[in-house]
């Protein structure tokens, strides 16, 4: 099972990716806590680093939303050419007289009620980008966390498995020396060799997929190849005393999945909101021109000449003020309309999901609740139970020292004591990893 978990959070991390250093430092080892784990995580997650650049966009938007409210300033210049005589000239003297110089400036300035719920669906764009990247950033810690809690206990199973081969290399040395001294007979000399070379193998194997979950763990937290690691941290939780309605009443609206529906259906609010403005409430334009036209003795190729002469240039400036109201858009089958209404039924969509989300969100609370009561019971039993097969160890190889037991019954006593470890390291990780999870559903520390 423990397997199975740290095989699905090494995929989750191969999908997120993590940045990759080319340096070379084979002779290095760096000794990682949990803490510096999850901060190389946050540094290299091109994941986060992504989510940062949206988030980053969506934050200038925001800042910038008001400029839907800038006019609209256009300078222009323009050299026209006649084709045809203009009367009361019957004919162009030269080709000067057919070309005009016009020149051109105009400021353009929109209102509508409906630009108010644009700058306010920009800031709630932001708000729910902020949501996103936050869900993104404690997944990526909740799964390195679940990463190295699991390494952990996969160099805690190859450190049992070492003592248990020096147990039987130290037996296999005694039955050496008592074999010289003629107090054991061949067969038991034999049996212990063969008990260590059965044992090599399975300790070699363990070391070397140790190493390389650790290689790829190095890779995917981005610190160079060849660097050696080592992780410092114990695997005993922090225990609590949880119960389901206080657990959701006090902190279930920090869930951020349920925040992020929340902030959707108030974006989705503020759209319909500047739909209907723009719908029912008129559009105000002003406009001002100003199109100064030479018309000086000089010829349009030299009004350089005469700038600054109010005779020779001719203003046809003009200033519009427009009040415009789109009826069309008032029809049930208009466009307009029709986008309203989908607004409203994507709303109520969302409202079912956000209710869905909330009855998950007990199953999933319920659900950490119950598997940290049984695994703190579970630890307690299996607590025990290494007392008593370290008991049991303890007597079998005292009564093999005395030869009054055979080497099997010895390693069966290992064995058991070997799986009440083992059994304790898991019941603890399952433990670890529920709060894990609980912690994340409701956004909040529950182990401080």
């Amino acid at each position: 099972m423990i397997k199975m978990k740290i095989g699905a959070a090494l995929l989750l991390f191969a999908v997120g990716g993590f940045a990759f250093s080319q340096e070379n430092t084979e002779s290095e080892t760096v000794t990682l806590t949990l803490e510096q784990t999850v901060e190389y995580a946050l540094e290299n997650s091109r994941t986060l680093k992504s989510a940062d650049i949206d988030l980053e966009m969506k934050e200038r938007a925001a800042k910038n939303s008001w400029n839907v409210l800038l006019p609209t300033i256009q300078l222009s210049g323009i050299m026209n050419r006649s084709t045809e005589p203009t009367p009361p000239k019957l004919d162009f003297e030269n080709e000067e007289d057919r070309w005009k110089t016009i020149g051109s400036a105009s400021i353009d300035w929109n209102f509508s009620l409906a630009y108010i719920g644009k700058i306010k669906a920009s800031k709630a764009d932001y708000e729910f980008g902020k949501i996103s990247f936050e869900q993104n950033q404690k997944e990526t810690i909740l799964n390195i966390k679940k990463l190295f809690y699991g390494l952990l206990i996969s160099q805690e199973n190859l450190k049992i498995q070492k003592s248990t081969l020096e147990n039987a290399r130290q037996r296999m040395v005694q039955a050496q020396a008592s074999f010289k001294n003629g107090s054991i007979p061949e067969l038991s000399l034999l049996q212990t060799q063969v008990n260590y070379q059965n044992t090599k193998p399975d300790v070699d194997s363990a070391e070397q997929a140790l190493n390389q979950s650790l290689d790829r763990f190095a890779f995917l937290l981005g610190i160079p190849v060849g660097t050696k690691i080592k992780l410092e941290g114990t695997i005993e939780p922090k225990y609590i005393d949880a119960d389901v309605d206080t657990l959701i009443s006090t902190y279930g609206k920090n869930d951020l999945s349920i925040k992020s529906l929340e902030s959707k259906i108030n974006s989705l609010k503020i759209g319909i909101d500047s739909l209907n403005l723009g719908i029912w409430t008129p559009t105000f334009l002003a406009n001002y021109s100003w199109q100064p036209t030479y018309i000086g003795t000089e010829g349009a190729f030299h009004f350089y000449n005469d700038i600054g002469s109010d005779e020779k240039w001719y203003d046809s400036g003009s200033l519009r003020l427009t009040l415009t109201w789109n009826i069309s858009n008032m029809l049930p089958w208009s466009s307009s309309m029709q986008q309203v209404a989908n607004y409203k039924q994507n709303m109520k969509q969302l409202e079912i999901t956000l209710e869905t989300a909330k009855e998950q969100q007990k199953v999933s609370v319920k659900k950490a609740v119950d598997t940290l009561k049984l695994a703190k019971l579970q630890i307690d039993a299996m607590s025990r139970n290494v007392t008593l097969a370290q008991r049991a160890y303890d007597s079998t190889f005292r009564q093999y020292k005395n030869g009054t037991t055979e080497l099997l019954n010895l390693r069966d006593a290992e064995n058991s004591l070997n799986q009440a470890k083992l059994g304790l390291l898991n019941q603890k990780y399952q433990y670890i990893s529920a709060l894990m999870d609980l912690e994340n559903t409701l956004n909040t520390s529950l182990s401080e």
